[in-house]
């Protein structure tokens, strides 16, 4: 993902989820500099609420390969009243970079030196 892009990753919720803590973990391989803004969204038919947003720097390993960079944070968010059909959406986007693949979640787990992208919920 870069300039200007967005990418989303939606789960179609199963029950409520209460207040706090969301634990995010996005491993990456980032090409080149690049400002990553990050959503955790509550989507709802056609309303999405934010949960959460953040923003991050990355640069590129200083080595010059391209194993997976860890990342990972707690997000606070407020409950989510479930009605069947809600979903979470993970949603990150790029900035300021040069490259149009500049910061990729790693997909590939322990084969990139990282981990594969998820989201534990408060419990």
């Amino acid at each position: 993902m870069g300039p200007g892009g967005s990418q989303e990753a939606e789960y179609t919720l199963k029950a409520s989820v209460p207040a706090g803590n969301y634990h995010v973990i996005c491993d990456a391989i980032v090409i080149r500099p690049v400002d990553v803004t990050f959503h955790l969204i509550w989507r709802r038919g056609a309303t999405d609420t934010v949960l959460g947003t953040w923003d991050k720097h990355f640069d590129p390993n200083a080595d010059g390969t391209f194993a997976a960079q860890a990342y990972e944070l707690d997000v606070p968010a407020q409950a989510i009243d479930f009605v069947d059909g809600d979903q979470l959406v993970f949603r990150y986007s790029g900035a300021n970079t040069t490259a149009m693949m500049a910061f990729i979640p790693n997909g590939d787990g322990h084969i990139a030196g990282g981990r594969i992208p998820n989201i534990t919920l408060p419990r």
